[in-house]
């Protein structure tokens, strides 16, 4: 059997992708799965040392629809693999993985494998942004930095449909066109791209001086001063100056650094500042139940049309090795593996 593998090296070195030979055999607490379609992300290197489960190649390709032939119930399955677990093999294109780990959830019929693989984790996200973190109501103004992206299109939509005023950013005049095709699930777009400045007198503008109560960032400038590719990202005093009062901030940015006077700013505010990690569910047992519910919620939204995720152009296996390695470089982007 053969799997897709990241080589992970010790240096600062961009880490290589590569299809290896793999052995699994299947014993009674796993569950054995043939693969459909299969979600790549970008690999978080840091946090797989922090967890103590760097190895010298690590599984590629988490986010799994299938048809479950062994183990459980035999039909469509959605499922997000663990952190440590086996890859996808290509005789028969089968894996196999805890049970007791794995979160699976049924797949409705009319949902394509491809759409559930793209869109699964980037719902999974949007629904901890907005319902854990966030406490998301009917009411509340959301603004999504970088409303494109795929999870920031899945943060949107799921804002809409709950009855939130959503604004959001744009990077480039492509996304700025696209996002203005979302009206009116989306009240207004703000072309960053211009000028970032705009941001806040915009924001403010909109909300009659109040402020958002809701804050989703797709990454924060820490300083005045930064390169050419973060200048479209808003400065963290932009953001906590546009947040009303009782608001909530979801970052998404791993080395955020609040000086004194922005912690001040948040509680002249009362508000809150909450990190987004997208693993948390699959790091701890705790709440299995209630991730399984988040999963099975997302997949019937999306069954619906509720969440829509971006259409992602599935390549097969063989080119998987190329497109994992751009989806690490880019990070936000995304690929789907058709098998």
């Amino acid at each position: 059997m053969k799997g897709l593998y990241c080589r992970a090296s010790a240096s600062d070195a961009e880490p290589e992708f590569v299809i290896q030979d793999t052995v699994s055999v299947l014993c009674s607490h796993q569950v054995r799965v043939q693969v459909k379609a299969c979600g790549l992300s970008p690999l978080d290197l840091k946090l797989l040392g922090d967890m103590g489960m760097l190895r010298d190649l690590i599984p590629v390709g988490r986010e799994i629809a299938g048809v479950v032939l062994q183990g459980h119930k035999h039909s469509f399955h959605s499922l997000i693999k663990p952190l440590q677990t086996h890859p996808i093999n290509t005789q028969g294109n089968f894996i196999c993985v805890f049970f007791c780990f794995c979160s699976a959830v049924q797949k409705p019929e009319k949902l394509s494998s491809v759409c559930v693989a793209g869109g699964l984790r980037d719902g999974l996200c949007a629904y901890t942004a907005l319902h854990t973190h966030a406490h998301m109501a009917a009411g509340h103004t959301l603004l999504v930095m970088d409303g494109a992206s795929s999870f920031g299109l899945m943060c949107v939509q799921l804002a809409s449909y709950h009855g939130v005023k959503v604004l959001t950013t744009s990077h480039t005049p492509q996304t700025h066109t696209f996002l203005e095709q979302l009206r009116p699930s989306v009240a207004k777009v703000i072309p960053v791209y211009k000028d970032s400045s705009d941001l806040l007198s915009v924001v403010l503008e909109e909300t009659g001086g109040l402020g958002v109560d809701i804050i989703i960032d797709s990454g924060v400038r820490l300083q005045e001063e930064s390169s050419e590719g973060m200048k479209l990202l808003p400065h963290k005093h932009d953001i906590i100056s546009v947040l009303g009062v009782g608001g909530h901030w979801v970052t998404s940015h791993k080395d955020l650094q609040l000086d004194p006077p922005d912690c001040r700013l948040l509680h002249l505010k009362s508000a809150s500042v909450t990190f987004l990690n997208s693993e948390v569910w699959t790091m701890s047992s705790a709440q299995q139940g209630r991730y399984l519910h988040i999963l099975k919620d997302i997949v019937e939204k999306m069954s619906t049309g509720v969440l829509r995720p971006q259409p992602e152009e599935a390549v097969p296996l063989y080119e998987a090795t190329v497109a994992m390695e751009t989806v690490q470089r880019q990070q936000k982007k995304k690929a789907v593996v058709q098998l």
